[in-house]
């Protein structure tokens, strides 16, 4: 996918995004990490079909892939189990409700019969990438899906989200305020910064996967943090 210097105005005035360019190739690993504001949600939302820009262009590789959204916040509806909070997307489409699988992919399969009030913080986000999988996505768009989490269970599921990509090599759009998660995951880390919004820098994190937890405990570790870091410190 392709944005173009991409702008977004809404209809208060308010501009979210100018000249904003970004080039994601299918399958690859991408996050964008920068200040509250700078216009990251976004450009999510503009990815997934949600708002239009308001100048620029935006254009897919090919024809649109079918798209996996993950939130912040779970949105499971409290009234259904996790089953049918999984099966939604499918149920929508009007096709197969078998869940199995996903649930399976995220560890969740003895608790399909549950209700999310009876469900940990970290496997409601687990419910919530199963619900993304469901449909099979090639394109996974995560709006910050880890930041409320404890960090124990947050590596837990950085590592499983990795395991996912890289077993089912569907391109990821990642959202992140955090430097260690973003180099963590990525390809590529691109900073944005201002408002509107724009990139500031684009970094390859030239590393091999999968990333063992060792890796965050090695220098080129934390001269890739570093490297981001500066780069965030110009957009403040």
């Amino acid at each position: 996918m392709r944005l173009s210097s991409v702008g977004k105005r809404f209809a208060n005035g308010y501009a979210a995004l100018e000249d904003f360019s970004l080039s994601v190739p299918k399958g690859r690993f991408v996050s964008l990490i920068g200040p509250s504001g700078c216009g990251k949600s976004t450009v999510l939302n503009l990815v997934a079909g949600l708002t239009q820009p308001t100048a620029g262009s935006f254009e897919w590789d090919g024809a649109k892939p079918d798209i996996g959204f993950v939130f912040q916040d779970p949105t499971l509806m409290p009234w259904a189990t996790l089953a049918e909070n999984v099966a939604l997307p499918l149920t929508l489409a009007g096709k197969p409700a078998d869940v199995a699988e996903p649930l399976g992919k995220v560890g969740l399969s003895a608790f399909a019969d549950c209700y999310p009030r009876q469900l940990s913080g970290g496997m409601k986000m687990r419910a919530s990438l199963a619900r993304a999988l469901a449909s099979n996505p090639s394109l996974m768009l995560l709006d910050e899906p880890f930041g409320a989490l404890d960090e124990i269970t947050r590596f837990d599921l950085i590592d499983q989200l990795l395991a996912l990509w890289l077993a089912h090599s569907f391109t990821a759009l990642f959202v992140t305020h955090s430097i260690t998660e973003s180099v963590f995951m990525s390809q590529r880390v691109v900073v944005m910064g201002g408002r509107p919004g724009k990139v500031l820098a684009e970094i390859e994190i030239d590393e091999p996967y999968p990333r063992l937890p060792s890796f965050r405990a090695e220098a080129r570790y934390a001269a890739w943090c570093g490297e981001v870091l500066d780069a965030l410190r110009s957009a403040s």
